[in-house]
């Protein structure tokens, strides 16, 4: 015989599970603190200048 459940308690288990799987999303997206957001921005521009200076064609020429 299966076994009896409290449907209540399953539907509440499940948007528990729902909850915090959105949660750690957000935790992932926001939790990070500013001067780590500051220093990642900062690496990533400095990285995007460095391989702009290294190219062979400038932009205006392939414009032309």
């Amino acid at each position: 015989m299966a076994d009896i459940i409290n449907l209540r308690r399953a539907r509440k288990a499940r948007e528990r599970a729902a909850n915090n799987a959105t949660a750690a999303k957000n935790r992932a997206r926001f939790g990070t603190p500013k001067t780590l957001r500051k220093l990642e921005n900062a690496r990533s521009q400095k990285e995007e200048r460095e391989l702009e200076e290294k190219r062979l064609e400038d932009k205006e020429d392939e414009d032309q």
